[in-house]
């Protein structure tokens, strides 16, 4: 389903915004109505059942037509059975179905929104919504909704009956729901605060727990377990004492109304003696109704309180859905190139790596400064340009804005002589490889992770990728090759081993244009000289932009770009910039200085 489908926007606890979802449903919805309506037909028809024998069989002392009877009794039972299956298996599929729908739909936003929802949301965050919401989402629009018919038509066909063989009587039983009403509009505003304060906080806890899970090893080499303990302990009771309070309320709330529901059957048991006298019948019916509607009323408090905690689930799904994007392509250029999901690739042109800022300024969405300020620089197709400066300088800042992860604030980007906001971000991401300081590889092996950068690459391809790169030493020493088992994010194989699979998967995209974000700032000597190897190598014939910390790797680039609190200080060739003896000299001078120390003591 479309995700503009799923924008409606209609009051009563937020269902009106997952009504879209349940289009696909149509047909186990109808089971589940009509299964629903029947069998509290059925439900109200028992009472009068009962009736029928009490003022037949036993005050007229005749046993005529109990064959008949007896008959319809069973039948009654039997579909009352047969419907309570349908249901309950019609209610499954759309709580499964439901549920699947809003997953995917929320994982398939997910790919569309930029960098920055990623910075500002934990992972706990995320997971909770994907996960956690959609559950509560599912089973609501399923159960909730089943029951809701089943027992209000109850409430109301047992209302009908009793109105119409003694309207008083009914009166004074019905007058507990007025009541009812009074109480869910005292309790509601206080259960839906609580009850969005504790799913907030479940976030919390779940992002404090992934975070144990991803930290363990960081964890237990600063020996902070207990630390964490209490940490995580601390977060835990503040759920506890919530939760604890609002089931206070809750009880509080469910007591009363219980108590309300409960003067139904007083009020049969005190007015209903004159009916005793000449229908026994009568009398047995009310006061089974009377019974009857206590049932519904819990249900009341019960579907209240799902009402109420779902509603909360559904606003911060909802946000979720509707977060756009800090990046978007126009319709225009959608309608050219199509979108993430859905591309028009025999309309995207040969891209060939000419790349130009012009007056560019810009500052991160959640930033106060400029980390950029009338930023101009031409990189011709097949220029290796390296960009330098101290750790947090924000050498990334124009990796970003090339790769287009952020857009300028200010200025234009331009790719072979077309503004970046022209093109589609799919096209441009096609177009570029990009290997990062910590890799990353997805669960599966080895081969299915080079894949990812090429689906279609033949194992030639694939073993010149990994030659390229001096990488085929390292796969060919693994336990199965190519079909070794890389482990959740690449766990199984070292720093080294999963960062020259990085490279080879880039280098297997063929790209126009190159990023390597600091590529060997976290892999062993010979890791690095085989990199750094490689990169001489593979930036033959494309456009390269070198993150680099180690000045070292990138003396013989065409351009270096010397970055200083997230500005651009000074530009220009190795032997230029040393030649100036500023920033970057003293930078260099000192980062060689520490490795020949360094060198010396070992």
């Amino acid at each position: 389903m479309k995700k503009d489908e799923n924008k409606a926007r209609l009051p009563f606890f937020g269902i009106g915004k997952i009504l879209p979802y349940l289009k696909n449903y149509k047909k186990a919805l109808a089971v589940m109505l009509i299964g629903s309506l029947v069998g509290s037909i059925i439900d109200i028809s028992v009472p009068l059942f009962q009736r029928y024998a009490l003022n037949h069989f036993i005050s007229g002392g005749t046993l005529d037509t109990l064959f008949v009877f007896i008959i319809l009794y069973l039948l009654i039972i039997v579909s009352c059975a047969a419907l309570n299956y349908a249901s309950t298996f019609q209610g499954t599929a759309v709580e499964v179905g439901v549920d699947k729908d809003l997953r995917n739909d929320a994982f398939e936003h997910l790919q569309t929104l930029s960098f920055s929802y990623f910075n500002q949301n934990s992972v706990g965050y995320i997971h909770s919504r994907v996960m956690s919401d959609t559950s509560r989402i599912g089973t609501l629009v399923s159960w909730t909704l089943l029951d809701s018919i089943w027992q209000l038509s109850y409430l109301v066909g047992a209302s009908t009956v009793m109105l119409a063989l003694n309207a008083r009587l009914a009166l004074l039983v019905l007058a507990v729901l007025p009541v009812t009403v009074l109480l869910f509009s005292f309790f509601q505003a206080r259960l839906t605060k609580l009850n969005r304060e504790i799913r907030e906080q479940n976030s919390v806890i779940t992002g404090a727990f992934n975070e144990g899970i991803t930290g363990a090893r960081t964890i237990k080499t600063l020996v902070i377990e207990e630390l964490m303990g209490r940490s995580f302990t601390a977060e835990t009771e503040k759920q506890r004492k919530m939760t604890v309070k609002a089931a206070r309320l809750r009880g509080l709330f469910a007591s009363t109304m219980h108590f309300a529901s409960s003067l139904a059957l007083a009020i049969v048991l005190w007015k209903g003696g004159i009916i005793a006298k000449t229908q026994i019948g009568t009398f047995s019916l009310f006061m089974s109704y009377a019974q009857g509607m206590m049932e519904p009323v819990r249900w009341v408090v019960d579907a209240i309180s799902d009402l109420i905690t779902t509603q909360v689930n559904i606003e911060r799904l909802d946000k979720l859905l509707h977060t756009e994007p800090d990046v978007t392509d126009s319709d225009e250029v959608i309608a050219i190139y199509g979108d993430s999901f859905e591309p028009k690739k025999e309309n995207w042109e040969p891209l060939k790596g000419d790349i130009r800022f012009d007056d560019v300024s810009f500052k991160y969405p959640d930033g106060d400064e400029n980390v950029l300020e009338h930023f101009s620089l031409d990189i011709p197709f097949g220029t290796s340009v390296a960009i330098v400066g101290e750790t947090g300088a924000g050498k990334s800042t124009l990796a970003n804005l090339i790769c287009r992860f952020y857009e300028p604030s200010t200025g234009r980007i331009l790719i072979d002589g077309k503004d970046l906001k022209e093109r589609s971000q799919l096209w441009m991401h096609s177009a570029i490889g990009y290997v990062l300081q910590s890799p990353h590889l997805f669960s599966g092996t080895v081969r299915e992770n080079l894949l990812y950068g090429n689906p279609d690459a033949s194992e030639k391809q694939i073993n010149e990728a990994l030659k390229l790169v001096s990488a085929e030493d390292t796969v060919g020493r693994l336990e199965n090759g190519l079909d070794t088992d890389v482990g959740e994010g690449g766990d199984m194989l070292s720093t080294g081993e999963k960062q020259l699979i990085c490279f080879a998967r880039a280098v297997l995209t063929d790209p126009r244009i190159l990023v390597l974000d600091e590529a060997t700032a976290s892999v062993d000597t010979l890791t690095e000289q085989k990199i750094q190897a490689a990169v001489e190598k593979v930036i033959k014939g494309r456009t390269s932009i070198i993150i680099a910390h180690r000045l070292s790797t990138v003396r013989n680039s065409d351009v270096i770009l010397v970055v200083q609190n997230g500005k651009i200080v000074e530009r220009g060739k190795h032997e230029e910039l040393m030649s100036e003896r500023g920033f970057y000299y003293r930078l260099y001078t000192r980062q060689y200085e520490d490795e020949a120390t360094f060198s010396a003591l070992s």
